[in-house]
């Protein structure tokens, strides 16, 4: 049974609706409204069923009067009707409100509201229908409707009185290849059909006769191998010929080493050139400034670092990435490659599944080409599919533009935030509450969450914050010196007589095999204490289905209830993103014990630089999740972090 049922423009009007009486309208107001937020607006068409609490909602929707058809159920129940009914639902109310549709008269549509019998008839016609499939009991075919009942014994015993057709048979069958044999030496290059057809006789030749318990063989075989036997020594020392001659034939002489092209300019191995970030060698080369000594130890020493001229600037907010030409890249695009097969079809015409199917399909395989998961691949292209069918193109308006345009707007709509995410701004407003501002790192294994946690200080300490880095990841060897060297560099390009004689970073460390929940905690207080500005966690790489882990990070999330929980990906996954943030929001949800548990709130792209133009992966987790990419990881340096620009991620898929 539906709950509820609503009939919307995409403007936001509702035309008609209806509500059982044991739902609560503002359930469902709120559910249609986490609908149309969480998917029409971030154009996640693609999704079967979207749930809300304990509510589970379909939507359909026609292109042509720009509607939207709205139905609420309990997720609980396993409503199959429910697609045919939101079309049977649509094909009415357009046939009775076509007129006023077409002129916009929305309002006599509203006032009118006689459309509840038709909803109501349309809706126990697809419960009846349903209730019948469930009433319809399948039996087992009985044997003698099986194909297993024409195979009977009867149909392989050969009875007394046919057992001088048999004989007959057999004869004739000798005959024949008496007859075979003689020609068998003017087609010697024909053996092979010939011997398919002996098998074939060979099998039908094999029945049992069976006549008052006396059984008798039939001696075809035997026929068969005298005649075989008898082949004449002269065809015999033919065949034997021809298959000596095949086999011998002429042979390649062997290439000489000395004039062999390689023995002439043999190289040795090439020195690999690195790319220095337009610095020289010289200039990160640091052993000749402090002589001999230990390596690690010198490290931590300021003397031993590049001064801030070679390192950068991060003040202000993150710039971002650079966009290539828009008119080039359209220009290139409409010359060839994928959308090229969009030609084809014509404008003035309304669109179809069928016109559409062939072009989404060559439109799914190059988003997976691009390193989108082929799920979200097919959720998009499904997307934009039900977004165009119905939709009436203009004379002078190809299928080409249309599509392109209609995925690019879906694809900038979904990697826009849906929220507003300034954190220079949320710091300041911690700051005046008297408490630190907390962003907590997860991800799975060496993906890069220390590295890039140490860009986003250097980037706060550019902008005057101070940072206390936690180190709660208590179970990698070497976390926590790794953190302390960057605390070492950060301060060496910060130092406190450049900031009135504060430490702009300082890590709090307990050690190994503790609590990561407590050192979070603890962290926090002496942060608080101390007036540190923002406080980064540190935590453990793990994967998604180490569930004593999951556990251990749920704990952490809910005893401190971060500001911000940042999940690190590689840009260079495919599928097993959608796995990864799958499974860590499940487990944030299910390990917790709060009503409302916090799960991911954003999302820390890493390795952007290695990946070209492939970057489905930004598509994909933004669509599992719908929570913004906040930081892009474009190099090793502290400089390399950028805000995510949805225009040239898009451009770049689309190429």
């Amino acid at each position: 049974m539906l709950d509820f049922f609503a009939v919307i423009t995409k403007g936001g009007l509702v035309l008609w609706y209806f509500q059982d009486v044991a739902q609560q309208l503002k359930t469902s107001i709120d559910a249609i409204n986490a609908l149309i937020r969480n998917v029409v607006l971030q154009e996640r068409g693609g999704m079967d069923i979207y749930t809300h609490g304990n509510l589970a909602l379909k939507q359909q929707l026609d292109n042509e009067f720009d509607l939207l058809f709205v139905a609420v159920y309990q997720n609980i129940l396993q409503l199959s009707y429910v697609d045919k009914f939101l079309s049977d639902v649509q094909r009415e109310f357009r046939e009775r409100y076509r007129d006023d549709l077409k002129e916009g008269l929305y309002y006599k549509i509203i006032a009118s509201g006689d459309f509840q019998e038709d909803y109501r008839r349309i809706l126990h016609a697809a419960e009846a229908q349903t209730q019948l499939v469930k009433a319809e009991v399948k039996k087992p075919r009985s044997f003698h409707e099986s194909a297993k009942s024409t195979k009977t014994v009867s149909s392989m015993i050969v009875r007394g009185g046919d057992r001088e057709q048999q004989r007959q048979q057999q004869q004739a069958a000798a005959a024949k290849k008496a007859a075979k044999k003689e020609g068998k030496e003017t087609r010697v290059e024909e053996l092979e059909p010939e011997e398919d057809e002996e098998d074939e006789e060979e099998v039908a030749e094999t029945n049992v006769l069976v006549n008052g318990g006396e059984i008798e063989l039939s001696s075809a075989i035997e026929t068969e191998k005298k005649a075989e036997d008898e082949l004449d020594e002269e065809t015999m020392r033919r065949n034997r010929e021809k298959l000596f001659n095949k086999r011998a034939g002429p042979k390649t002489p062997k290439m000489d080493k000395a004039k062999s092209p390689k023995a002439k300019g043999k190289k040795g191995k090439e020195a690999t050139v690195w790319d220095l970030c337009g610095q020289d060698s010289k200039s990160l080369d640091y052993s000749s400034k402090g002589g001999s000594g230990n390596a690690t130890q010198s490290s931590l020493r300021p003397d031993f670092l590049p001064d801030q001229s070679q390192i950068g600037t991060l003040s202000g907010n993150l710039r971002g990435m650079d966009i290539p030409a828009e008119k080039e890249t359209q220009k290139k695009s409409s010359q060839g490659g994928v959308f090229s097969m969009f030609r084809g079809l014509v404008g003035g015409k309304t669109l179809t599944e069928a016109d559409l199917d062939p072009v989404l399909e060559k439109l799914k395989d190059h988003l997976i080409g691009k390193n989108v998961a082929a799920e979200i691949a097919g959720k998009l292209c499904q997307s934009v599919g039900k977004k165009l069918e119905g939709k009436v193109l203009g004379t002078f308006e190809g299928i080409t533009t249309t599509v392109r345009n209609t995925l690019t707007e879906s694809l900038v709509q979904l990697l826009t935030p849906k929220r507003r995410l300034d954190i220079l701004r949320d710091v300041v407003e911690a700051k005046k509450t008297g408490r630190p501002y907390t962003m907590a790192f997860c991800g799975v294994n060496g993906v890069g969450k220390s590295t890039n946690l140490a860009k986003i200080t250097f980037w706060l300490v550019e902008n005057e914050f101070r940072v206390l880095i936690a180190a709660c990841d208590t179970f990698r060897a070497g976390a926590v010196e790794q953190l302390r060297t960057h605390m070492h560099h950060l301060n060496a390009l910060h130092p406190p007589e450049r900031h009135n004689g504060q430490v702009m970073v300082q890590l709090f460390e307990q050690g190994y095999g503790k609590d990561a929940a407590e050192i979070a905690r603890h962290a926090i207080d002496f942060s608080r204490k101390n007036g540190f500005d923002v406080v980064l966690i540190d935590t453990a790489g793990r994967m998604q289905d180490n569930e004593p882990l999951m556990r251990a990070l749920a704990k952490l999330i809910l005893v401190n209830e971060p500001d911000l929980t940042l999940f690190v990906g590689e840009a260079l996954v495919g599928n097993e993103a959608v796995d990864q943030l799958v499974k860590f929001n499940r487990a944030l949800a299910n390990h917790s014990t709060s009503n409302n548990p916090q799960i991911i709130d954003g999302i820390l792209l890493t390795k952007f630089d290695t990946i070209d133009d492939k970057v489905g992966a930004a598509i994909s987790m933004t669509y599992i999740t719908g929570q913004p990419i906040v930081f892009v990881g474009t190099g090793q340096t502290y400089t390399d972090l950028r805000n995510l620009d949805a225009k040239a991620v898009v451009h770049a898929l689309m190429k």
